[in-house]
């Protein structure tokens, strides 16, 4: 009887230990992630800055693009008000769609292009464009790590008691898709 009691008892606290190491590496995974998008926090923050100065040097040499110019300034108000990572996900794509249609307007002003204060500013936004990529790629390794863990037996069990559930990764489609289309020449 007192040998069934202390296998019990060990099994009980074997059990919990492995509670207790399963949902810390949870904690963990989730947290790394959050890491990571803070990362690209940074970044998206010095592109948000760069934009107004952007689109104010366009304005001077393209007045008619004001369509081009607002829809720009909307997708930055909008991915600075976004609250959650999903949001700021959804309103970032909005704005890197929006600068794409800028450097389709661009090159209909061959002045601007050679202007320095454009060129010095879309160096830096390539930069930083450059840094999101790179801090983008960290943010979807840590996102596949936690959501690849929870998915996996016995985390799974856990995951669904202690609500992880399954994160999305930052994928800009907005870019992709303009990527994938071919470009349209007109004479």
């Amino acid at each position: 009887m007192m040998a069934l009691l202390i296998v019990i008892a060990t099994l009980a606290v074997i059990l919990a230990l492995m509670v207790i190491v399963i949902y810390n590496s949870m904690v963990n995974f989730r947290n790394n992630r959050e890491n990571a998008f803070a990362d690209i926090d940074v970044q998206l923050h010095q592109r948000h800055d760069l934009v107004p100065q952007l689109v104010e040097v366009v304005r001077g040499y393209a007045k008619h693009e004001s369509n081009t110019l607002q829809t720009i300034t909307e997708a930055r108000s909008s991915a600075l008000k976004a609250g959650s990572i999903e949001e700021k996900i959804a309103a970032e794509n909005n704005l890197s769609s929006a600068l794409q249609g800028l450097k389709l307007t661009v090159e209909n002003y061959p002045d601007l292009k050679a202007n320095q204060n454009f060129m010095q500013l879309q160096e830096e936004i390539s930069d930083i464009e450059n840094k999101i990529a790179a801090s983008r790629r960290f943010f979807n390794s840590a996102t596949n790590e936690y959501n690849t863990y929870i998915q996996k037996f016995p985390a799974n069990i856990l995951a669904a008691k202690f609500s992880f559930h399954k994160e999305k990764s930052f994928d800009l489609l907005a870019s992709r898709a303009a990527v994938s289309e071919a470009p349209k020449i007109q004479f």
